[in-house]
């Protein structure tokens, strides 16, 4: 059995250092998905963003708001509290939080501290999703977001769904990024035995990768056939475009149609899906996913079929990076792993995300402050007693 030589695992080993994963510090000067809009309401709602525990929830005005889950008096959970008009009542103490994160009572003194509260986040609402800035808040400029117009668009039908994703989000973008395991993974749903070796043409510029895949003249899966009236077509094109548009988001664009009917006089069929991936820790993902498309637009039994048929792709892909990610774990320190020749997309998606990681975390070490020549007690505020 020809297994790989010692110099072959040290020159693989050097190559993954140089790849980001499930170790890579997270990038925080970037826009994620922190919810889908309609789970934030007059509610605490809590989620974990990159490492930080968060509460989320609406004032009475339909307004966002996103703050550290931590009350700064003896850390209990802001969202194991109560949301009381526009403020959230800490639960174990009652000190009183505003939307901006400001203590404005302390029930068990006469007078509130100054100058104590909890962070708050900037949030942008964009149609469906909720997007949220983590990072230097001086940095948060809202025209960052990717636009995704058809999200918002009523010419396009929409449908939702969200997986507690165990695994790394770099290991969930470099699954969209590599489509040659449609035909393997997804063989019994999205996939066909003609995909993985159909004709590709990559794109590599600063922070977006994509590739296009043409599979023409095709049998498309019933998930494409059925609603699009291809199905047993054996002269179809499935021509789709994936691309990675941030850190937290990537766009896969699909066109079906009849290539044995001429151009302009065939009908073309439209589907997007943007995958929305924000990690939750080093090794889960918080992953939200919306599906369009651009036909049948009042169809409900299409847009049921085609959400149920999607999301069973979906749950493949979760399982498959679920165990990727068990496997990595187990190996520890003896990991290596060997790219191919169709690995160079996602080879250059995973430096990039390290090169931003890195470039991060040093600029975050240069500008703390220095340590104390002394160590001693943290501050204590005195509080007057009622």
């Amino acid at each position: 059995m020809t297994q790989p030589s010692q110099e072959i695992i040290r020159g693989a080993r050097a190559a993954m250092s140089r790849l980001a994963d499930r170790n890579t510090p997270f990038i925080f000067n970037e826009w994620y998905v922190a919810a889908f809009s309609d789970e934030v309401g007059r509610s605490l709602l809590k989620r974990t963003l990159l490492g930080k525990r968060l509460v989320l929830f609406r004032t009475g005005e339909g307004k966002p708001v996103a703050m550290d889950d931590r009350c700064v008096h003896r850390s209990y959970p802001l969202s194991a509290g109560q949301l009381d008009g526009d403020t959230v009542v800490c639960g174990y103490h009652g000190l009183r939080y505003d939307q901006n994160g400001d203590c404005i009572e302390a029930p068990a003194v006469a007078k509130c501290p100054k100058n104590i509260g909890v962070r708050t986040y900037p949030l942008a609402e964009r149609g469906p999703v909720l997007w949220i800035w983590m990072g230097d808040p001086a940095l948060a400029d809202e025209s960052a977001i990717a636009a995704l117009p058809w999200m918002q668009d009523s010419a396009w039908a929409g449908a939702k769904g969200y997986y507690d994703l165990k695994s790394s989000y770099v290991y969930l973008h470099e699954n969209l990024l590599d489509t040659s395991h449609l035909s393997y993974m997804h063989a019994n749903t999205i996939g066909s035995p003609d995909y993985v070796k159909a004709p590709t043409t990559s794109e590599i510029g600063e922070g977006r990768f994509a590739l296009v895949r043409t599979v023409s003249p095709t049998k498309l899966p019933p998930v494409w056939a059925k609603p699009t009236g291809l199905e047993g077509v054996p002269t179809a094109s499935r021509i789709v475009r994936n691309e990675f548009l941030s850190p937290a988001l990537y766009e896969v664009t699909t066109r079906l149609y009849d290539s044995a009917l001429p151009e302009g006089d065939r009908p073309e069929f439209l589907i997007k899906v943007a995958h929305m991936a924000s990690p939750a820790t080093h090794n889960s993902t918080h992953y939200f996913i919306y599906l369009g498309r651009d036909f049948a637009q009042d169809d409900a039994a299409a847009t049921q079929f085609m959400a149920t048929n999607f999301f069973k792709a979906f749950d493949e892909d979760v399982a498959g990076l679920s165990l990727l990610e068990e496997v990595i774990a187990e190996q520890g320190d003896e990991l290596y792993e060997i790219s191919i020749a169709s690995d160079a997309l996602g080879v250059a998606m995973r430096r990039y995300l390290k090169g931003r990681a890195d470039q991060e975390a040093s600029a975050q070490a240069s500008a703390a402050p220095a340590p104390a020549a002394t160590a001693g007690r943290a501050p204590v505020v005195m509080m007057q007693q009622s």
